[in-house]
């Protein structure tokens, strides 16, 4: 299949693909904060004179996985609509957070319910990428990835805390982005195809490999964990093999893939989180023991 190239703005304009995000020196017309939002876009996010009938016949093509794009910049929810339309998928858009949310809860009461996928800018005026970020895990267990300027360690530690998956920073490739996303929708794949249809319990912890759930016994009640899907996913890993020892290495490999371009240091963020869930859920004793020097181990209970 031959693709369209380069990618457009909508209006004639053409980005680099090696710079994607980086705002142009003169305004967009109508573009950016004071564009008109976006709503549930679907086919209809980008305005008619950016869709070809190339485009929409696309549409039909392949599983058609549905992405939620969030950015205040009206021009970037537009390229990477477009982009991403072209490449087989549907697309759902916003402006804003509170609008997000609104397609989000409007995605889950529909026949084909809820979102495969989630690209968020992290600056938007009122609600912002981490908070909106924290309220769509209520909901969705989708890979989560941020799109943003932000380079310092902290707003990066920040995402993952908000339950993200990846960080991509601006400019960026949309070749790449578009590697991404396929990399996490093809684990996705992978983990559905594979999930265990098994149940563990280790004392007063019961997991649920087929449903994807942890449920704590303490104080004569039981307690459902609200865990991330990176957080089970490495719980996963770690009690299927009590007593083994995994580094960081190893874990964010089996976790977020071997194609992942990510700071493996991240996983010592994932684990400390895992274990405070355990502790506040009143969990009797350290779970995942740290071999010091080496990395961490399911204790074998």
């Amino acid at each position: 299949m031959t693709r369209r190239a380069p990618w457009s703005l909508g209006r004639g304009q053409r980005p680099s693909a090696t710079a994607c995000g980086q705002k142009p020196a003169a305004e967009h017309d109508g573009g950016g904060k004071g564009g008109e939002p976006l709503g549930h876009a679907g086919k209809t996010g980008v305005p008619a004179s950016g869709c070809s009938e190339f485009d929409v016949g696309l549409m039909g093509m392949g599983p058609e996985q549905r992405l939620l794009i969030v950015d205040d910049e009206l021009s970037i929810v537009q390229m990477l609509e477009e982009f991403f339309r072209m490449e087989g998928y549907e697309t759902v858009c916003a402006q804003s957070a509170e609008e997000a949310l609104r397609a989000v809860n409007r995605s889950l009461t529909e026949e084909r319910a809820g979102i495969d996928l989630a690209l968020l800018d992290v600056n938007m005026p009122g609600m912002d990428g981490f908070e909106l970020c924290r309220r769509i895990r209520e909901h969705l267990s989708c890979p989560i990835i941020f799109l943003t300027a932000r380079v310092e360690d902290v707003d990066q530690l920040d995402g993952f805390a908000a339950g993200a998956d990846d960080y991509v920073l601006k400019p960026f490739s949309l070749e790449v982005l578009g590697g991404r996303v396929r990399a996490h929708l093809a684990r996705e794949a992978r983990r559905d195809a594979s999930r265990p249809q098994s149940v563990r319990i280790f004392h007063d912890l019961t997991i649920d490999y087929a449903e994807r759930t942890v449920e704590v016994s303490a104080w004569d009640a039981r307690i459902s964990l609200d865990l991330t899907r990176t957080e089970f996913d490495i719980i996963v890993l770690l009690s299927k093999n009590p007593g083994r020892v995994y580094d960081r290495v190893h874990i964010y490999e089996q976790v977020w893939g071997w194609d992942a371009t990510g700071d493996p240091s991240i996983v010592r963020e994932h684990v400390r989180r895992v274990r405070k869930k355990f502790a506040e859920a009143g969990v009797d004793g350290e779970v995942i023991e740290t071999v010091w020097g080496v990395g961490y181990r399911w204790a074998a209970r």
